[in-house]
This record gives C-alpha cells, sequence and structure tokens, in this order.
C-alpha cells in the first residue's frame, strides 16, 4: 500500500476547498479541527437538524414555546457540533488501519500522521465533556437519553466489520436528537418522537447508502460491508423505498402530535418537502459519479431544512 498522498497544505482529500479550517484557523488546530470534520459541516447539519425537528414538534403537542426551547435549539447546536466531532474522532480512531486503505480517506490526520491516537483521544474527550456540561442544561429525562446516545456512537464504528447495514446504526446515533429535544421541551417520550426518530433513520438509510457508492470499490477490496456493496445496481430502488417510508413516518408523527388543525396542515408539508428533495437527488443519480454521489450527500442538509422551515411555520400560527 502506498503511503498516503497529501494536499500541499495537508487538507483532507473531500473537504470543501478554500473551507474555514484550512484557511483561517491556526495551524496548529487544523489538525485537530479536521478530526472533528469542522472542514466538512454537512454531518454536523445532519446530526443537527433532528434535533431542532423533535424540538418543534414538542412544542406543537405541548402548545407552548419558552426562552428555555430557545436555549435547547442553541444548545443542540453546539452539541451537535461537539458530539460529531467527538464521534468522528472516535470514528478515525478505530478506522485508522482501514483508512489507509481507502483512497478518499488516506489524507485524514490520523492516517496521515497530523495526529498521535493518543492526542485524538484526549481531543475526542475534550469535546464530550464539553457537550456534557450543556446537557446537564437539560431536562433529566433528556439528560439520560443522552448519555444514553454513547452506546449507537460507540458501536457504529465496528458495524461495517460484521454487518451490510452500518447505515442503520449510523441511523440510531445520528437521528438521537429527536428524541432528546422532545425529552428536553417535555420531560418524557410519546410515539411521536419515536416516529419521527424512526423516520430520520429511513433518511440517514438513504443519503449514506448515497455516500458509500463513493468507496464501493476499495471497501470491496478491504471487506469492508456498506448498503451501497449490499444494494448495488438495485440501490435505486431501495433508496426509493427509504424515501416513503422516511416521509410516510415523518407524516404519522406529525398526525400524533396534536396541534391545531392549521398548524398541523403546515407542519404535513415538512414531510413533503423532505420528499420532494429526495426524489429530486433519485432523479440526479449516478453511482458512476462520485462527484454527484458526494454533492447530492451534501444536498441533504437543504432536505433536512426544508423540513425544519415547515415546522417552524407551523409553530408561528
Amino acid at each position: 500500500m502506498q503511503s498516503p498522498k497529501l494536499a500541499p497544505d495537508g487538507a483532507v482529500a473531500d473537504a470543501v476547498r478554500g473551507n474555514w479550517v484550512d484557511t483561517l484557523a491556526p495551524a496548529p488546530a487544523r489538525p485537530y479541527l479536521r478530526l472533528s470534520r469542522a472542514d466538512r459541516p454537512i454531518g454536523t447539519w445532519l446530526l443537527l437538524l433532528p434535533c431542532w425537528w423533535g424540538l418543534a414538534l414538542a412544542m406543537l403537542n405541548s402548545g407552548r414555546a419558552g426562552w428555555h426551547d430557545l436555549w435547547i435549539a442553541v444548545g443542540c447546536a453546539a452539541g451537535a457540533w461537539l458530539m460529531r466531532g467527538a464521534g468522528c474522532t472516535w470514528n478515525d480512531i478505530t478506522d485508522r488501519n482501514i483508512d489507509d486503505q481507502v483512497a478518499r480517506t488516506r489524507s485524514r490526520p490520523i492516517p496521515a500522521g497530523q495526529v498521535t491516537v493518543s492526542g485524538a483521544a484526549v481531543w475526542m474527550c475534550a469535546q464530550s465533556l464539553i457537550a456534557f456540561c450543556i446537557l446537564l442544561t437539560f431536562h433529566p429525562a433528556a439528560i439520560a437519553l443522552g448519555v444514553l446516545a454513547l452506546l449507537p456512537v460507540a458501536v457504529y464504528p465496528f458495524a461495517k466489520r460484521f454487518t451490510w447495514w452500518p447505515q442503520v446504526f449510523l441511523g440510531l446515533a445520528f437521528n438521537w436528537g429527536a428524541l432528546l429535544a422532545w425529552a428536553a421541551h417535555s420531560g418524557t417520550l410519546q410515539a411521536a418522537p419515536v416516529l419521527l426518530y424512526a423516520a430520520g433513520i429511513a433518511w440517514t438509510l438513504f443519503y449514506d447508502t448515497i455516500y458509500a457508492h463513493q468507496d464501493t470499490e476499495d471497501d470491496a477490496l478491504i471487506g469492508v460491508k456498506s448498503t451501497a456493496r449490499l444494494f448495488g445496481d438495485r440501490s435505486a430502488i431501495w433508496l426509493r423505498r427509504f424515501a416513503v417510508i422516511s416521509v410516510g413516518l415523518m407524516a404519522a408523527a406529525v398526525l400524533l402530535s396534536m396541534g391545531s388543525p392549521l398548524a398541523t396542515g403546515i407542519a404535513l408539508a415538512a414531510p413533503l418537502g423532505l420528499g420532494l428533495h429526495m426524489a429530486w437527488q433519485l432523479s440526479r443519480l449516478d453511482t458512476s459519479d462520485t462527484g454527484t454521489l458526494l454533492r447530492l450527500f451534501r444536498s441533504n442538509r437543504d432536505a433536512g431544512l426544508i423540513a425544519a422551515a415547515f415546522f417552524a411555520a407551523a409553530l408561528l400560527v
């Protein structure tokens, strides 16, 4: 295996060119920020958006909103950034030998020699502790859920070694915020946030299968499993199924949230908007074009924001 080929400035291969980490951050901090994927913010959005969905539906269900809900929204944003960073650092620690064998990941800080494993572990703990301090400001039910979320986060990096469905484990981890944010507002859980959580998992299966198609050749060579490899030429069929499931479950969550008829009607536009965006992605899917795959994957920030915007509009009526 050839040694990693790095960009002159040590940038990671799939980062957006000219991002703030590579251009503005202090040089000593850049490898650690790259570990946290701060140069690739899409993951933070995908972790955060289910939190905002859950909070909006909880407020719609209870018919009340207060200043603490604003803090929940802000705290979820900060927590998503920190825990996405900690999770990615953990992922890179466990995958360091695999990343060195995959063209797209060979330039990541650990296989590239920019950060030691011990240094990465310290960075992971620091991010997690700050996030935990934020979590302590939420309702005890949300705190308990936040601690429990560490389980799917810890298991996910190993999933691709023992199952063809590692994207399910990613979905379990990335959509946990739908449950946590609902509990932070309401202090309890109901069927609606559970359905919203399941909708998010189906959405994750959709977008991360698209993402995984970038690495199918390398994954086959080193024996790493994924839904992209499992589905192969039938991926578009499976993606369509995941889109339908996601839209249907989100719509059911809205209907169970018991808002006013007008608010519920507006909120039902959220799964519709999400579904239309996923249909647009399917119309442009080309599993042989890595550039298109990455653009479609990143576009799921907009898909999630469309749903969040309709949820926010429902709260205003």
